[in-house]
């Protein structure tokens, strides 16, 4: 910071002061900016040399400041009491609304932490305070919303004294809306504040996130009379049961011992990653779930009762050998990754049953080869995604009668498939992307783009050395507005027949082609508005040879971009 700051006595926003060591600015001079208002950062508090000099800081008489963050050096693991009597002394004006304090170094906080006195304060966090040994009494904060504690190494129970004093009549976090606690490596147990009935505290929390807190053993608050969301991750001992709440949404991972017996009653949302085996809750129940994620599971059964469930997640899900696609009846969305056993596809024989499936997308499963002989019946599908399945050879059958819906259609890294099923494309297909499909792209003349009158983004990749111009003649459809092609190794030029009646083109993308070496004004549509080029270092260089007049003219677009530097023309 520069020196003499405090000679700008009207100053009244400064988001980030940064205290100098041995020159530039030092924390007195924030004293007599009296106008400050606002977010205020004060940074590498260590620099402080005597709790003397925070106090002249003054920042208990401004009023006007809503935020402020006070932060130590991160790299700094000893204990220093020194800090405490530095932030005591910068306590700010009760009118405060955000509080951040990080990297604090002392084992207790002052007093004015927490105190009921601050009426404004809607968010409070409390980050990497590695030293403490208990949280501050924060409960009797009246208006707090948000509290964020990360990085309490030290705490080993969070008690009765995080609640704050029970002489008062107010419930304990009355406003408090979402709670967070994270990295709390050491922490065991949490203490209830007494008979937790409807007097108790939390009365309006909504959202609950524990992580990363390994020794967590105890049980968790039991009456959340307002919890809708609650994650509980990478909590190896948490054995507690489910507090009695209203949950919406739950994420659980990597923490075998909870006790999901049953599913709450109205539960929308579940995700669940890392168990052994499906919780037995969520075997027998039959609850509302709509959105299910299963992540990392050793031993998958898939539950069939959901009648409700309308997306479905399966991600490194190994036991999963066959995908029933009709297996739940109003399944709009299907997304499968990384399930390294996944062979196939599957439907039932019932004819003339109909998926109501709006979205599929699978990927990362190597040892995926086929989809229901018959075809995928789902006439409302809108996007179809496949993507690294090296061992696929066909596409579905009589895509373009059984996906008469279909938009958008990608097929990436599926270098076994050789050609489309009869019949082609869907004929209201918007959005076409092939890439990396070798043997698929050779036969390129035959994918019929030119009947789809709908299309109107394509996006084509190669790594064909084959190539030399393009694209061909006749490949193209007229109706193209976005062209995108990349990773032609070979290719020297563009195709002037196989661009030039591309009439409603605007937007032409190209990437990493590393020998196409110019782009004449003859060979581009005139509709053209931008063309981008990335990775082409002998294009470029064409291109910043033409200077004045001659840029301007070759090519004729609003804006040419190389690399995320724009040229306008």
């Amino acid at each position: 910071m520069p020196k003499q700051l405090s000679r700008l006595k009207c100053l009244r926003t400064l988001t980030k002061f940064i205290i100098s060591k041995h020159s530039g600015a030092c924390i007195e001079e924030l004293g007599k900016l009296s106008n400050l208002q606002g977010k205020l950062s004060i940074l590498k508090l260590q620099n402080v040399v005597s709790p003397e000099d925070a106090l002249k800081a003054c920042l208990k008489e401004r009023k006007y400041l809503e935020e402020l963050v006070l932060e130590w050096n991160a790299l700094d693991t000893n204990i220093s009491e020194c800090q405490r009597f530095v932030l005591d002394n910068l306590r700010p004006h009760r009118n405060l609304k955000s509080l951040t304090i990080n990297n604090y170094g002392a084992e207790t906080f002052p007093d004015w932490i927490g105190h009921h006195s601050f009426l404004n304060i809607v968010s409070l966090r409390l980050e990497n305070c590695r030293h403490c040994c208990n949280l501050p009494p924060l409960g009797q904060l009246p208006s707090l919303r948000y509290l964020s504690v990360v990085g309490f190494e030290e705490v080993v129970k969070v008690d009765r004294e995080f609640y704050g004093s029970d002489s008062s009549s107010a419930k304990p976090f009355g406003a408090l809306k979402v709670l967070r606690f994270e990295q709390m490596l050491k922490w065991e147990e949490w203490s209830s504040f007494g008979a937790e009935n409807e007097g108790g505290p939390f009365p309006q929390l909504e959202e609950l996130y524990i992580s990363f807190c390994h020794k967590l053993t105890g049980e968790l608050p039991i009456h959340l009379p307002s919890l809708a969301k609650l994650e509980i991750l990478e909590c190896p001992q948490l054995a507690a049961s489910f507090p009695r709440a209203p949950l919406h949404e739950l994420y659980l991972k990597n923490c075998n011992k909870v006790q999901l017996k049953e599913l709450p009653t109205g539960l929308q949302k579940l995700k669940i990653e890392g168990f052994e085996s499906l919780p037995q809750g969520l075997v027998d129940s039959n609850g509302c779930l709509q959105k299910l994620t299963i992540k990392k599971y050793m031993k998958l059964e898939l539950p069939t009762h959901f009648s409700s469930l309308e997306t479905l997640k399966l991600d490194n899900c190994d036991s999963l050998k066959s995908f029933p696609l009709d297996l739940f009846s109003k399944l709009y969305k299907i997304n499968i990754s990384g399930c390294t056993n996944l062979g196939s596809f599957t439907a039932s024989e019932q004819h003339g049953r109909d998926l109501v499936t709006l979205h599929i997308h699978i990927s990362n499963c190597p040892n995926f080869v086929s989809f229901p002989k018959e075809g995928i019946r789902a006439p409302n599908l809108k996007s179809f995604w496949v993507q690294k399945c090296e061992s696929l050879r066909s596409l579905p059958e009589k895509m373009h009668i059984l996906l008469p819906s279909l938009e958008k259609f990608a097929i990436t890294d599926c270098p076994e498939v050789e050609l489309l099923p009869k019949g082609g494309f869907p004929s209201n297909l918007q959005i076409l992307n092939v890439e990396y499909c070798e043997k698929l792209f050779a036969s390129r003349m035959e994918w019929g783009l030119q009947k789809l009158s709908s299309i109107r983004r394509l996006y084509i990749g190669s790594k064909s050395e084959d190539v030399v111009s393009f694209p061909e003649p006749g490949l193209m459809p007229s109706c193209l507005t976005s062209l995108s092609f990349y990773r032609f190794p070979n290719m020297k030029s563009l195709d002037k027949k196989g661009l030039q009646h591309l009439t409603s083109l605007q937007k032409l993308s190209v990437n990493d082609c590393p020998k196409l070496k110019y782009m004449p004004k003859e060979v581009l549509p005139a509709s053209l508005s931008i063309i981008r080029i990335y990775s082409c270092p002998l294009l470029r260089k064409w291109w910043q040879s033409k200077k004045g007049k001659e840029r301007r003219k070759i090519p004729d677009v609003d804006n040419v971009i190389f690399d995320w530097e724009v040229y306008i023309g």
